[in-house]
């Protein structure tokens, strides 16, 4: 697209901050053209300058343009009317002065030369103009001066045409408003210097600016970056606001109407506040955002919907041989013709069922008869207590041990009888747990029958345990009383 309306050469073209397809341009014609690009034609001209235009600079919301002319006067103009608001003089130094607006501190930055031709900066206040803030000398160098400002660390970055250095300074809100930090030198001349956007930063090197710098007497292009010397690696909050989106915050008409509005905003460490470049509307009624792509707004709208799932089963189909209840007929599904008819799910394959078998079919989950578990059942042989007869001994031992026997069970009341009821019930859980029973029909049952499992088989290992420790305390007490019968015979 080509934008024709100049009579001379163009010499500088500024985008909006937060319009839409709006873009300014200045040049020799000593004029400034209001372009709404979208169209191709120009919306306003702006016919105030007696002289060439060397800077212009936009405030925050883009409200207000700031220029600086050939005949020494700052000038801060309405773009949307053409109508001067403030006007001053500026450096009264006859080559160029350069201007910047200082984001919402309602305060300018200006560089120019003295009438001595001495290099210096100065601050200013947009609502007077007659005098600055506060002015100072940098040098007697003859190189053009560009400033350069970031509003989310409130920085000022001065660097001179045919200079190898880079000042930086830091704003406050108190006197004398700018304050100097240090400077970048090199040994080899600049020609001209462009400034990458903060979205393409480097955040966890602590790069807070990166300029762009062409060489005066080589054909190369160096990046040089502003990095804050932090250990740490991580995101520093502190030194990365949020920052102005790729998002246009008014559409070219709103603004052409008088409508005025700070930049969408982006968070450079999530990505969030920004999800297009497009346009954004505001509606009035409802004060609220919407872009202009309603195409891509209704596709994250519909999938933010919540999925409304029936899980009531169809009408048509009986039985519980799974276990499950079937609530078909309590909870009927209306087949009235008004209502459409459901869609299946593309990923599963209609199945006939089968014809012995019965399942129960809801919506969205069919439920089908459970695989027969296969049982680990205990042998039949339960082993026994190795025994081994002792040897013959005497009369007399022999009535010893008769006695001693019955001593022991006297006292500790263990008989025939109740070793007769341990091996009983021991063989009575053991046939109940051999008991077979019919295979269960789903998973609950399956389950159930797994843990009456384990719950007797827990009970035969402590039966055995207690029965193994009688027998040994039984072996001990045998022992003591055999070897007290030896002494006294």
């Amino acid at each position: 697209m080509d934008l024709i309306e100049h009579q001379r050469r163009v010499s500088f073209i500024e985008w909006h901050p937060t319009a839409d397809n709006i873009l300014l341009s200045t040049g020799f014609d000593y004029l400034v053209i209001i372009w709404n690009v979208s169209k191709g034609a120009p919306v306003r001209v702006i016919d105030c300058h007696p002289d060439v235009i060397h800077s212009m600079s936009f405030n925050r919301d883009g409200s207000l343009l700031a220029t600086t002319c050939k005949d020494k006067i700052l000038r801060i103009i309405d773009p949307r009317s053409g109508e001067v608001v403030n006007s001053g003089v500026c450096h009264r130094g006859s080559k160029a002065s350069r201007v910047v607006f200082l984001g919402e501190t309602g305060k300018l930055f200006t560089t120019g030369f003295s009438r001595y031709s001495d290099r210096q900066w100065a601050v200013w206040s947009e609502h007077d103009l007659s005098e600055p803030l506060t002015i100072e000398n940098i040098d007697s160098s003859s190189g053009v001066l560009f400033p350069f400002y970031d509003n989310d660390t409130r920085m000022v970055y001065i660097a001179g045409k045919g200079d190898g250095n880079i000042r930086y300074y830091e704003l406050t809100d108190e006197p004398p408003f700018c304050h100097y930090i240090s400077q970048f030198l090199t040994g080899f001349p600049q020609r001209g210097l462009g400034v990458m956007p903060k979205r393409g930063l480097d955040v966890y090197r602590c790069e807070v600016f990166r300029f762009y710098k062409l060489h005066a007497t080589r054909p190369v292009c160096e990046p040089i970056s502003m990095i804050v010397p932090r250990k740490s690696q991580q995101f520093q909050s502190d030194i990365f606001p949020d920052t102005p989106a790729p998002t246009p915050a008014l559409s070219a008409d709103e603004w052409l109407s008088g409508k005025n509005r700070n930049p969408i905003l982006i968070n450079l460490k999530t990505g969030s506040g920004a999800k297009t470049n497009k346009p954004v509307f505001l509606k009035t009624e409802k004060n609220i955002l919407q872009t202009s792509d309603a195409n891509n707004e209704r596709k994250f709208a519909f999938i933010s919907q919540e999925n409304k799932v029936d899980y009531r089963q169809k009408n048509g189909y009986n039985g519980d041989s799974n276990g499950f209840h079937n609530n078909c007929h309590d909870n009927p599904i209306d087949k009235s013709p008004e209502s459409p008819p459901r869609k299946k799910f593309p990923w599963i394959k209609d199945r006939e069922p089968k014809k012995a078998a019965t399942m129960n079919v809801c919506d969205i989950v069919t439920v089908q008869h459970l695989p027969t578990a296969t049982f680990v059942t205990l042998e039949d042989d339960v082993p026994e207590v190795n025994c081994t007869p002792s040897p013959p001994l005497s009369d007399d031992i022999n009535t010893l041990n008769n006695s001693i026997n019955i001593n022991i069970n006297n006292n500790n009341n263990l008989n025939n009888n109740q070793m007769n009821g341990i091996s009983n019930g021991i063989k009575h859980e053991t046939q109940s747990f051999l008991d077979t029973s019919p295979p269960p029909k789903n998973e609950r049952e399956l389950w159930s029958a797994f843990h009456s499992q384990c719950a007797t088989i827990h009970s035969l290992e402590q039966q055995i345990a207690d029965k193994d420790k009688r027998i040994k305390d039984l072996e001990e007490l045998l022992s003591r009383m055999g070897c007290d019968g030896q002494h006294i015979y």
